[in-house]
């Protein structure tokens, strides 16, 4: 993200945006991810990223993915990686692999616990212990690869401060890192107070909001509580009584996230990540509230 900047030139600079997709695990849910991408791609993301899991099976998925994406399209693939499951030489193999298909965008996660969220954190006894030994490694051995990092407004749950969460992204930055995409929230406050402390630590890269449509509110609460997110009361109001009526709770998610988003472009900000969930429809909602057009509507006004 820039920093906030005057209404007149703000008004003028359409928003960057970005998409991250996971890797379908089934033949319907991979139709239903290439509609989605096919929905999205006119749209120009700057990138769409592809998460990973530990696991053979789901990391040969991720990088199918990843390889069709570049083979179809015209869209700049980011590929996840974590530092679990895999020893060092696995994971350097798995970057070379990427780099020989002609990815240069990496978003290097530690990555959550191979129990799950809430339980002890470990990683292969001969893999690399944090991301930031991650990051380095990957910009020793491919100085041309860009490294995205993760950042959390509400400090990783992890963490034993707010100063010890900054300490963690300034390591990243040090290693290497030039952009750092948050972890979801919903209350604009936390990402601007959060962007204060990071900017006061000397940390200058883009901090891109990482924005969630909520299309089914009790299941996307339950996921993200579990990695810190707070969901503020006000916003838990909004679907109630909205159990059985999925088309309401997607008008009501669109319009949440689009005032969201609205109201932090006001303020300045002019780049977004948006966490699809391999769904096109509010995410595109939200971008044409935006001001952002397919790429052959912009060519014919």
């Amino acid at each position: 993200m820039n920093e906030p900047t005057p209404a007149a030139s703000r008004a003028a600079k359409q928003p960057a945006i970005s998409f991250e997709f996971f890797p379908p695990k089934t033949e319907e849910m991979e139709k239903s991810l290439w509609e989605t991408i096919n929905r999205l791609a006119p749209l120009t993301p700057s990138f769409v990223s592809v998460t990973y899991g530990a696991g053979g099976s789901t990391r040969e998925r991720t990088h199918s993915t990843i390889a069709r994406i570049l083979k179809e399209t015209e869209l700049l693939p980011a590929a996840h990686l974590t530092c679990v499951g895999a020893a060092r030489g696995e994971i350097d193999d798995i970057v070379a692999r990427y780099h020989e298909i002609g990815v240069r965008h990496i978003v290097a996660l530690r990555g959550d616990p191979p129990g799950g969220i809430g339980t002890p954190f470990f990683t292969h006894p001969d893999g690399y212990q944090t991301s930031s030994e991650l990051v380095a490694a990957i910009k020793k051995r491919f100085p041309d690869v860009e490294v995205s990092v993760s950042a959390y407004p509400e400090k990783h749950p992890e963490s034993p401060s707010f100063d010890a969460d900054i300490d963690t992204l300034r390591a990243k930055v040090d290693a290497g890192a030039t952009r750092a995409i948050t972890q979801v929230f919903f209350d604009n406050d936390l990402y601007f107070r959060f962007l204060d402390r990071v900017r006061a630590r000397g940390i200058e890269i883009p901090i891109v909001p990482g924005i969630m449509p909520m299309h089914n509110f009790k299941q996307a609460r339950a996921f993200v509580t579990r990695a810190g997110t707070t969901v503020p009361e006000w916003l838990a109001e909004k679907f109630n009584g909205l159990d059985d009526d999925a088309e309401t709770r997607k008008l009501v998610a669109a319009t949440v996230a689009a005032g969201q988003v609205q109201k932090l472009n006001k303020h300045g900000v002019d780049t977004f990540h948006f966490y699809t969930m391999n769904r096109a429809d509010l995410v595109f909602a939200i971008c044409h509230l935006l001001g952002i057009r397919p790429a052959s509507v912009q060519k014919a006004a």
